[in-house]
Formats: structure tokens, sequence, C-alpha cells
């Protein structure tokens, strides 16, 4: 995220923005609650072109809660960059301020690709890793404590939200699930019969 981030009363005029705009380099600015109680706004340069500049409206007389987005849009800081992504893409936003009991800043598509590590670090490659061990692990403890213990049980509920969460990011279904193949693993094979 941005951390230099600019705010803005509701009552400003839209005049007021754009010379706070130019002063800091800022495409957007986020406005104030009015109260504790009061969500957080947002206006941005395609408010201000689309709903001001566009119509010949005088900027002096235009006031920035007549064109902003209210409440907008906000993250966690703790939020994966790729949860804040699929948020950008699923609500057509841009930028959203980051909130967590105070505004802490602001982060935007721009951040996401000149700051994200999604290019080194993707989040599947990831989810491969992660499941791989606790395949492992569920095994290991079920080795260990029985495959009916709650602490394996638990394990493989581990692995089944690790193998749902890699199916959602794009990791083929496969037709069963580590739990079901490791069930079938487990289950004792029939004795032969003599022929005779």
């Amino acid at each position: 995220m941005t951390q230099d981030v600019a705010t803005i009363r509701g009552s400003a005029t839209i005049a007021e923005a754009v010379k706070l705009m130019r002063l800091r380099g800022l495409r957007a600015l986020v406005v104030e609650p009015r109260h504790s109680g009061d969500a957080y706004g947002m206006v941005t340069e395609m408010d201000i072109v689309s709903k001001v500049a566009a119509y010949g409206k005088d900027p002096e007389r235009v006031h920035i809660f007549e064109v902003m987005t209210k409440p907008c849009v906000f993250v966690n800081p703790d939020l994966d960059i790729e949860y804040v992504a699929r948020l950008f893409a699923n609500t057509g936003v841009w930028r959203a301020p980051v909130i967590q009991g105070e505004l802490l800043g602001i982060i935007s598509v721009t951040d996401i690709i000149t700051k994200g590590n999604f290019v080194e670090k993707p989040k599947l490659k990831f989810l491969r890793k992660e499941l791989h061990k606790a395949v492992s692990e569920a095994r290991s403890i079920s080795a260990n404590y029985g495959s009916d213990s709650k602490r394996a049980m638990e394990a493989w509920d581990i692995v089944d939200e690790l193998e749902a969460e890699a199916t959602f990011y794009g990791l083929p279904r496969s037709e069963k699930t580590a739990r079901e193949l490791f069930s079938e693993e487990r289950k004792p094979t029939p004795v032969e019969q003599p022929v005779g």
C-alpha cells in the first residue's frame, strides 16, 4: 500500500480537492468520516472529470459530498494481495483505503502491479507446496495416532481446505481427494481363498 494518503472533508469544494491532488500528485482522496459512526468515502479523478468537468460545472460551487463514493470499498492491511486484486476485479474499483480502526494508507491497482509479489510468488505454487506438506503431516499423524484420532481428523481437515483453495486458484480437480486416497490405501485387502 501507499502510506502517503491525503484526506479531505466532504464539505470541501471540488476546486479544493483538485488543488490538493495537484499539489500532492494524487489520483484520489479519502473523504474523512463526519463522526465516529460514519463511513469513509472516496473521491477520484474520474469522479471529478465525469461528474464535474464533463458537465462544465463550477468546481468552486460543487462539493465533494456531491460526487464522492460513500461508503467506499476498503481493505484490511492483513489481507493477501490476491484477495485485494479479486475485490477490485469484482467491484470495478481501482483503489481503496486501507483501514484497521484508522486510516493506514491506500492501495491501488498500480500498487499491486508495481509492489506486489504475485509474479515471484504465485499463490497456486505456494498452495501446492503447502498442500504437499499438509498431506505428509496428516499421513504421519494418522500413522502415529491412528486414522480415527482427533488429531488425524483435524490434520485431514486442513488438507481438505487447502485442496479446495488450490482448486479455486486453478489446480485441476482430481477424482479423489488426498483423504479418500489415503483411506483407500489403508483398507485391508481381501484374503485370497485357496482354490480347491
